[in-house]
């Protein structure tokens, strides 16, 4: 029997190498266990129903706030 390797607690990180615009959507994927495709569809979604404010304004601030993988 092999002993798993503990890991770390999950930190969430822009992913720019996988990026369309900041690397946020894919960083967000990546942290939640989902395509990043389906994440960058949500977040077009919501922005369209919501407005910019509150997607797009969150969008910017994680895009500056979070480091880069």
């Amino acid at each position: 029997m092999s002993n798993p390797v503990p890991m770390g607690p999950k930190k969430l990180t822009r992913r720019p190498n996988d990026a369309m615009l900041g690397g946020v959507c894919s960083g967000l994927a990546s942290y939640l266990g989902v395509d990043a495709n389906i994440m960058r569809v949500l977040t077009v979604i919501a922005l369209v129903f919501t407005g910019f404010f509150p997607v797009g304004l969150a969008y910017i601030i994680l895009w500056l706030i979070l480091p880069e993988s």
